[in-house]
């Protein structure tokens, strides 16, 4: 087996696994969901948190085969500005994700997790 052919096993299974955690994932957020309908607890936020951070799994590892395929197999400019795309596109989701999973910024998480200690005591 030449290094290319390895590339491609490596990409097909990168690329099995994040579809593998989107499908499976999203099940068990559907599951969990419902398990908590039934005990009678919300279900619509524990949903749209639990699918937001599969989605951001799958994301990061769907973007592992993207950049194993353009560092390894497919050396042309165009295949890396189409990877820059796809980073920016998903640096982009991931962010606006990471937002509406906290309800904060990023940078502000941490100082509004400290004031909500703080008021605690």
């Amino acid at each position: 087996m030449e290094f290319e052919d390895a590339m491609h096993l490596a990409v097909d299974a990168f690329e099995a696994v994040g579809v593998l955690v989107l499908v499976l994932g999203s099940i068990a957020s559907f599951l969990i969901a419902t398990g908590d309908v039934r005990r009678g607890g919300p279900a619509f936020k524990p949903l749209r948190r639990n699918l937001g951070r599969v989605i951001l799994l799958g994301l990061e590892i769907l973007i592992v085969a993207d950049i194993i395929t353009t560092i390894t197999i497919d050396q042309t400019p165009s295949s890396a500005i189409t990877l820059g795309i796809v980073v920016l596109v998903r640096t982009f989701l991931s962010f606006s994700l990471e937002i509406e999973l906290d309800g904060a910024l990023p940078w502000r998480r941490a100082a509004l997790s400290g004031k909500a200690a703080e008021d605690a005591v």
